[in-house]
């Protein structure tokens, strides 16, 4: 497998207005990044022919996007919410592709008592959009993708900004973020048609 670079292929056009309030917002134009994966992550995806995977008791369909299948999904329905209060959701239903990493109800409840609750608040959207968009990395990484780059020590940029890296311990896929945490992938390679998700057990969080 040839090697995925450290900024995770050309992501072009990213445009972040973190404002706080209903003046703010963001926006990804022309996000398109289809061209800039290896052959081999391609390929990677051509083999998957499974007929979805299922996720909080549904069924996820590749045909639909990432947005339309996570709202199915009943153990991703903070992260639902969250997208939602964040104005994030026309992005993820865009064209991309995407590699999400979305953190499940229980790994949201794992962060201090009330922070979900602070971050949903208006006056806070700016710092909600930093942590949701710290999840988001342009192009598509399957879960081989991604044990292929942690054998490597390689790296991923998030559409935030920050990296994260996959790790291996004990034969399992982990994300580990910007302050060292580790996040275990639970359901891997969740396709739709506008990328892919990997469920994670842990809230990711960058630096600032």
């Amino acid at each position: 497998m040839e090697s995925h670079s450290k900024t995770a292929g050309v992501i072009v056009g990213v445009v972040a207005g973190l404002l706080v309030g209903g003046l703010g917002g963001w926006w990804i134009a022309d996000m398109n990044t289809k061209d800039t994966k290896s052959s081999s992550s391609m390929t990677s995806m051509k083999s998957d022919d499974s007929d979805g995977v299922t996720v909080g008791g549904a069924k996820m369909v590749k045909d639909k996007d990432i947005v339309d299948n996570a709202v199915n999904a009943k153990n991703v329905t903070t992260l639902v919410a969250a997208v939602k209060t964040a104005g994030l959701v026309d992005t993820l239903k865009g064209e991309g592709p995407f590699t999400v990493f979305g953190p499940t109800n229980d790994a949201f409840a794992k962060l201090p008592e009330g922070t979900v609750d602070t971050l949903l608040k208006p006056e806070n959207k700016a710092q909600l959009v930093k942590i949701l968009t710290y999840h988001v990395v342009a192009g598509t990484y399957t879960s081989a993708d991604l044990r292929a780059m942690a054998q490597k020590g390689e790296t991923l940029t998030s559409v935030e900004g920050e990296t994260l890296m996959p790790v291996l311990k004990d034969n399992a896929l982990y994300i580990k973020d910007a302050k060292g945490g580790e996040s275990k992938v639970e359901t891997s390679d969740v396709i739709s048609s506008n990328g892919v998700t990997h469920v994670v057990d842990s809230v990711l969080m960058p630096n600032s």
